[in-house]
């Protein structure tokens, strides 16, 4: 069976029994039907008491790591050792969805359901978000054209549209043409809605008063003088965050087994910060003992954004990373192409076990205890699993084979006996730089130290843009790196560890409602497109209302 037979056979529990395993009665949650719900805030105490485990990955390859599959089969292996548990994962985009990726609720016997409902409108917080960041956008335009008493310079507008679907030919549009009455013409262009930083700010801010406070910082554009100017100058940051409040509650389902899960937010890694609310990892540490997360893409994306960007604003440090692994993917690192990777291959795992080793070192930097899930797949060979656990004790790490997508939690017992292992010791967090360092230096810290890099080009946009954020007081702010996922490097063909490389930052984006800079490198995009065969090509809905083709 594939991922969505499994879900669809699953006998779900009712919300409100998943809900009165972390402690919550009915009225500290609102039902979105049977088997999803939004918690009403604030819970609990408001302390984080419990572990928290963050779950990352080497960098992704076509052959599939199955990052999300192991933070639930985890998450479950959990609840067989009875352990009070809660996952919080991030919220699908319908363009991954729609487009190649598929959908991000596990696979297999390690999934969190109800997973149609996950992967597509959900409670509808990516419409809320759409909606805020487009109502947003309409304001600024009509600000304009009523005059323009803030004096916007219509080539300056920093604020795009955006939409929640893969969409290439809206990378770059003109607005306002047909006439006097349809606007002012200008420049303009589409994000999708996860690179928003509405969504940003949604996943960092602590309650309704730090998201009202995030929103209002935002910055909308320039002056002809250069002089920025904000949405509480444009006096609307009421309005945006009326549109937001219900989004700001975290979601919760289960997974098969029936583990609470939290699945709330959905930045992507490679454009944006690449971590679910922090509002839902604070639940999760206030409500369990162990609170699983994960960390979108590679580790030197997803996971260093976590420890550098969320962990500040959380408060918490992870007690335990767990850096996901194929054998599969690793000999794609390793040289062999897609078509080879069932054929037994020790060579290319090994070289490709560079790119693993240099996730665990970069984490490890960090002071926080380690361990590697092999996700195991059908194709392995003994031999290349036992080099591959081999190949990590030389580098003095704990490896533990995983097999949650055909056994769920029953696959990851090990896995989760380590885990609980590794977060009962003592360990004291290292931080990559100081929060008051320069941005080249935080830069310059994430190329060499994180990616492996020996340098960082800029281009004459961005230093006359650093000179800027000097002069406006912005230049001692967090820094999200926007790369390719697909390589340590800025070039998603440079597979495995590569060495001797530039890292090239084209642009900034000053994001001050979320309190990061984002520096674009390479040809990174905040708009994706969509394949030659999008995975919508084989999605279909019967006469019963049956959903199929969702993976």
């Amino acid at each position: 069976m594939n991922d969505i037979e499994i879900a669809q056979q699953a006998k779900m529990d009712k919300i409100t029994e998943v809900a009165a395993k972390i402690g919550l009665d009915s009225s500290q949650i609102e039902q979105y039907g049977d088997y999803k719900a939004k918690i009403k805030l604030p819970v609990g105490s408001q302390k984080t008491k419990g572990k928290l485990i963050l779950v990352t990955a080497i960098n992704p390859t076509p052959a599939g790591e199955g990052k999300s599959t192991v933070t639930v089969g985890l998450g479950d292996a959990f609840s067989l050792l009875q352990k009070k548990v809660i996952i919080a994962l991030r919220e699908p985009s319908l363009g991954p969805v729609m487009g190649m990726k598929g959908g991000a609720t596990g696979g297999g016997y390690s999934q969190v359901v109800p997973m149609e409902d996950i992967n597509l409108h959900f409670t509808g917080d990516m419409h809320a978000l759409t909606t805020a960041n487009n109502t947003l956008a309409a304001l600024i335009d009509n600000h304009i054209y009523q005059g323009n008493q803030l004096h916007l310079d219509q080539r300056r507008v920093q604020w795009k549209r955006v939409l929640d679907i893969n969409d290439r030919a809206l990378r770059h549009v003109v607005i306002g043409i047909g006439g006097v009455t349809q606007g002012i013409p200008r420049e303009d262009g589409f994000d999708i809605t996860v690179a928003s930083e509405l969504m940003a700010i949604l996943c960092l801010a602590k309650n309704l008063a730090d998201l009202k406070r995030r929103i209002g910082q935002i910055v909308i554009g320039y002056t002809a003088e250069k002089k920025p100017v904000t949405v509480a100058q444009l006096g609307v940051t009421g309005a945006i965050s009326l549109l937001l409040k219900d989004a700001l509650k975290p979601n919760l389902v289960q997974t098969l087994a029936h583990t609470p899960a939290i699945v709330h937010g959905g930045p992507f890694a490679n454009i944006a910060h690449g971590c679910n609310s922090v509002l839902a990892t604070r639940t999760g540490l206030e409500l369990a003992d162990y609170t699983l997360t994960e960390a979108g893409f590679g580790a030197d994306l997803g996971a260093e954004k976590f420890l550098d960007i969320k962990a500040p604003v959380l408060g918490k440090t992870p007690d335990t990373i767990v850096i996901v692994a194929t054998v599969r993917a690793l000999k794609m690192h390793g040289g062999r192409a897609k078509s080879e990777l069932k054929t037994e291959d020790l060579t290319a795992l090994r070289a490709g076990y560079a790119n693993l080793q240099k996730h665990v070192a970069n984490m490890k930097r960090y002071g926080i205890p380690v361990v590697v899930a092999i996700n195991r797949f059908t194709s392995d060979t003994t031999a290349e699993l036992q080099q591959l656990q081999e190949l990590c004790a030389q580098d003095k790490t704990a490896a533990v084979v995983a097999d949650v997508w055909a056994k769920g939690g029953a696959g990851a017992l090990e896995l989760a006996r380590k885990v609980v292992e590794l977060s009962a010791e003592e360990h004291t967090f290292k931080p990559l730089y100081k929060a008051d360092a320069g941005i080249k230096e935080k830069i310059e810290q994430i190329v060499t130290q994180i990616y492996g890099g020996t340098e960082v080009v800029y281009s004459p946009k961005a230093l006359r843009q650093l000179k800027s954020f000097a002069e406006f007081g912005w230049d001692r702010l967090p820094v999200c790196m926007a790369k390719t996922q697909y390589s340590l490097s800025d070039n998603p063909k440079a597979l495995g560890a590569p060495k001797d490389f530039a890292i090239h930052v084209r642009e900034f984006v000053p994001k001050l409602g979320a309190g990061f800079i984002v520096a674009l490198t390479g040809n990174v995009l905040t708009m994706p497109g969509l394949p030659k065969v999008p995975a919508a090509n084989g999605m279909d809905l019967s006469d019963d209302g049956t959903v199929s083709g969702l993976y």
